[in-house]
């Protein structure tokens, strides 16, 4: 309910990832989808699981989604590998 959010955004994470969508299609190294899905919701972002034309970011590990895939060239949506989203996690940035 509510009472997670408001946790969430009080925990003291920096909310890098404020009003941003990100879906996380294959494996990555250092996080379970839903260690990955928790991580971006705490900095303030919304994890789904299907891409569409509101879709911010897609982070790719090994072994993503064949139709993901083509739907994210389709939208022409940013795709990040595991240590670009962790550097995004970190700054708020790409750069």
């Amino acid at each position: 309910g509510l009472n997670t959010k408001e946790s969430n955004a009080t925990s003291g994470a920096p909310q890098t990832l404020a009003g941003k969508t990100i879906v996380v299609t294959g494996t990555l190294e250092n996080y379970g989808r839903s260690e990955a899905e928790e991580v971006i919701r705490l900095h303030g972002g919304k994890a789904t699981s299907t891409v569409s034309k509101n879709t911010d970011f897609v982070i790719v590990g090994m072994e993503p989604g064949a139709s993901k895939l083509k739907k994210v060239n389709e939208l022409g949506i940013p795709v990040l590998n595991e240590t670009q989203f962790q550097h995004l996690i970190d700054t708020g940035t790409l750069e």
